[in-house]
């Protein structure tokens, strides 16, 4: 068995003394594990950082067996990710995220968006953004989209200001007052445009985006696979709110 693909790194676990287990999300067979044979030596250690992008040829006997990677780095991104902590956490937060997809699954927008953020990440306000949106794609990608478009109650496709916890649909600031204590707030910047640009997310808007896909994910998502949503989550989180403002 053999094949070609593009990849991003998402891990790497030590085997033995000079190899590695490379955990990749590539582009066309999802998420996908191999050996690296040589892993630590001075020429491949700096490629197998996450969020570098790579060029793998999977070779195994039997499908179903760990197979062997070889290695061609296209794209070292993540040595700039040392200069930014927010970068940083974003990258080893987003890898982290996609350990809920299941290995060998294959989800190629998934892929694609991952491989835009990882490009963009830095600024705190387009970071915690770019976070939110792509949990949102990872939600979709998992089988539990949200439905932010219209009011569950009323139809209403303006002024949506809530979401059920419960369904992921959205409601409207007046038709959802009534149960507001049961609901999570939709930032502004996550509902649909009513002809006028949305001003850019605050620190506050962003936590709110931080704790409505972070609901979702955790109850049926992470907590489905015995899992907690990744710690450095919550420090990018944190970052985010400090560097943006308004939170």
């Amino acid at each position: 068995m053999e094949w070609t693909d593009e990849a991003i790194v998402l891990g790497l676990r030590r085997q033995g003394e000079s190899h590695a287990v490379l955990e990749a999300m590539t582009r066309e067979r999802g998420r996908h594990l191999g050996l690296v044979r040589g892993a630590r030596s001075q020429k491949l250690a700096a490629a197998l950082q996450t969020g570098n992008r790579l060029r793998l040829v999977w070779r195994a006997r039997l499908d179903e067996h760990l197979g062997i990677y070889a290695v061609e780095p296209i794209g070292f991104r993540a040595a700039g990710y040392m200069e930014s902590p927010i970068a940083l956490l974003a990258a080893q937060t987003l890898a982290a995220l996609l350990r809920l997809v299941s290995e060998r699954d294959p989800h190629p927008d998934l892929y694609a968006a991952l491989d835009e953020v990882l490009d963009r990440i830095g600024d705190p306000v387009e970071t915690g953004e770019l976070v939110v949106r792509f949990e949102l794609m990872l939600l979709e990608g998992l089988g539990i989209g949200l439905d932010l478009s219209t009011c569950a109650l009323t139809g209403a496709t303006r002024d949506l200001a809530w979401v059920s916890p419960k369904t992921g649909r959205a409601a409207s600031r007046e038709a959802g007052a009534p149960f507001a204590d049961r609901l999570l707030p939709l930032p502004a910047f996550l509902a649909p445009a009513d002809g006028s640009n949305h001003p850019p997310p605050d620190g506050a808007d962003l936590a709110a985006g931080f704790r409505l896909t972070g609901h979702f994910l955790a109850r049926h998502a992470a907590q489905e696979r015995g899992r907690d949503l990744p710690e450095t989550r919550d420090r990018l989180l944190a970052l985010i709110q400090r560097d943006a403002g308004g939170g």
